[in-house]
């Protein structure tokens, strides 16, 4: 099972990934407005791209799959 495959065709625009965000790496300004939290998690296009950002992992695949997209996790 050597054969290559090119995912990039399975890709139509509606896979996210989630991912966790440690408060203390983000900017100032928004580290002000999470209160407590020590990690967020965000909801990220395939090009890097982040859409999102929330309170907690659960609520970041129920808001990926609201909007009819496909949220995967990395880890």
């Amino acid at each position: 099972m050597n054969t290559k495959f090119d995912f990039g065709k399975l890709d139509d625009g509606r896979i996210v990934y989630v991912r966790p965000v440690a408060t203390a790496d983000l900017p100032e300004e928004l580290r002000n407005q999470v209160g407590g939290l020590e990690t967020l998690y965000a909801v990220h296009r395939t090009d890097g791209e982040r859409l999102a950002l929330v309170k907690d992992r659960k609520l970041a695949f129920v808001l990926a799959r609201q909007n009819d997209l496909a949220p995967v996790a990395v880890h």
